[in-house]
């Protein structure tokens, strides 16, 4: 672990590397967890490991949560691109709120080059259900085949055609760590970089920030309320959405700005190629928490 890596990413590796393994085929069977609540929450490095110490602790009842290993491996690299119609369908549903809602993206596993078609829905009981179908080969998000299972998982979820038009509009790449139990999963990611593919613009999410989000088939879990013994409280932050807010000011986002200002701090988008901004214009001292 490098000692110039940002605390957030030093942390995650950190957290997992204390904790006992868990296999990816382990992780599937205890939580997969495909239909599921998810809550996000924005921490800072400090009390990030103050809850990965209690998560993991052996004398938990219940048992400790595990770290997601493959190959010796415990922090993964995610590289994902996320596509809308040119008029932005998917970020303006979510913004009004719309209960037949959808985000659709490619995402690349970097450390193994596995790649998947990802479409996740709103359920009826506002959980979210993720669809997904491989990309092998020269496959793309959208190729005819692609095109097909997208417009089949929207006719039998919603009863609704699929858009006609679908253009990349935002990539995301992040290190991620993912502790484990029975039923409930806790994904934790650093060094969050947000790109408009359209301007080339980027925003990097603070270096002392870890993104967790708890993920579990019923509501209320554990973690949720050992955060909240911490007062931490549910962001209203989604990496899509929040970070659309940003590099696109003039997006009536202003749901997700307040979050994203907490992500990304005081920040001014940067062309790709130069100097990501990295939220160094926060004033000193200002808390995250």
């Amino acid at each position: 672990m490098s000692t110039t890596e940002p605390a957030g990413a030093r942390g995650i590796r950190a957290a997992a590397g204390a904790a006992a393994p868990v296999s990816l085929a382990e992780l599937d069977e205890r939580a997969g967890l495909l239909t599921r609540f998810d809550r996000s929450y924005l921490l800072p490095a400090d009390v990030f490991l103050r809850l990965a110490e209690r998560l993991t602790d052996p004398r938990r009842p219940g048992g400790p949560f595990r770290a997601l290993t493959i190959d010796g491996r415990r922090a993964f690299r995610y590289h994902s691109v996320y596509y809308d119609t040119p008029g932005l369908r998917s970020f303006h549903d979510h913004r009004q709120g719309r209960r037949l809602r959808f985000k659709i993206r490619e995402r690349v596993y970097q450390d193994c080059g596995e790649r998947q078609f990802e479409i996740k829905l709103k359920g009826r009981r506002g959980d979210t259900v993720k669809h997904r179908s491989a990309l092998t080969g020269g496959a793309t998000p959208l190729d005819a085949h692609h095109r097909a299972f997208l417009a089949g998982t929207l006719c039998r979820a919603y009863g609704i055609e699929a858009p006609a038009a679908l253009l990349p509009s935002l990539g995301t790449d992040y290190l991620r760590a993912t502790l484990v139990a029975d039923g409930e999963r806790v994904t934790c990611d650093a060094g969050l970089v947000c790109r408009d593919p359209h301007t080339g613009r980027a925003v990097r999410c603070r270096p002392d920030l870890v993104l967790v989000e708890t993920k579990s088939a019923g509501h209320l879990t554990d973690t949720d309320r050992l955060l909240h013994s911490y007062g931490q409280r549910p962001a209203a932050f989604t990496k899509y959405c929040g970070g659309l807010a940003v590099l696109r000011p003039d997006l009536p986002g202003n749901q997700w700005r307040r979050a994203a200002r907490r992500v990304f701090g005081d920040t001014v988008a940067t062309q790709e190629g130069g100097d990501i901004a990295t939220g160094a214009r926060v004033r000193a001292g200002a808390g995250l928490s």
